[in-house]
């Protein structure tokens, strides 16, 4: 999809937050998740670590389905409800506020459609709750997964911690026979597992 069809509101957000410590994705990324959305149609859509809610507003800009978000910093969470209803989505969105590693045990429902963007060292420890919630041909997209070129490459010494977490998380995607994941080099890299049984 090319973002310039988006709510030109939207963008100059994006814009904006790109120039701050926590940017949202990057337009690579989004165009790739928009292009997914629009072929799968997803119903339920999950974003862990949604900042302020702008991807989670393309999405749901971009399709009929519902949202689920989990952000653990507040002030990022009351900008992404607010961006929600500025942009008319909030009857279709539910924002958890807090740990993903305590919100997402405690979840029953079901998506086919997940965004992990969450704290990367965590994405080992969510995979299983992941995958309990993945409908079966449900897709999972965890981004930021090569970081840099660090997680196939050296990384500096204070983020070999960092990229050995990556790594891990990789080989249990590719290890589990209930995924068929491609890496992607997509921006960071993108994981896509699509749930096959």
């Amino acid at each position: 999809m090319n973002l310039s069809a988006l709510d030109g509101r939207l963008l100059a957000l994006r814009e904006k937050a790109k120039e701050g410590r926590d940017p949202t994705a990057a337009d690579e990324t989004l165009a790739y998740l928009l292009n997914v959305a629009e072929a799968r149609k997803p119903r339920k859509i999950l974003e862990i670590g949604a900042a302020e809610g702008l991807t989670s507003c393309a999405l749901l800009l971009c399709s009929h389905a519902h949202l689920t978000a989990i952000e653990a910093d507040a002030d990022r969470a009351a900008r992404a409800r607010e961006h929600f209803r500025a942009f008319g989505v909030e009857d279709r969105a539910v924002l958890y506020e807090g740990d993903a590693g305590e919100i997402l045990p405690m979840m029953t429902d079901t998506f086919d459609f997940i965004f992990l963007d969450g704290p990367k060292v965590q994405y080992r420890n969510y995979l299983s709750d992941c995958k309990r919630m993945l409908q079966v041909g449900g897709v999972l997209i965890s981004d930021d997964v090569l970081l840099f070129g660090w997680v196939r490459g050296e990384p500096p010494k204070k983020r070999r911690m960092l990229a050995e977490h990556l790594r891990e998380y990789l080989r249990m995607l590719e290890a589990d026979p209930g995924f068929d994941t491609q890496v992607l080099e997509i921006a960071e890299g993108l994981a896509v597992s699509t749930k096959i049984r």
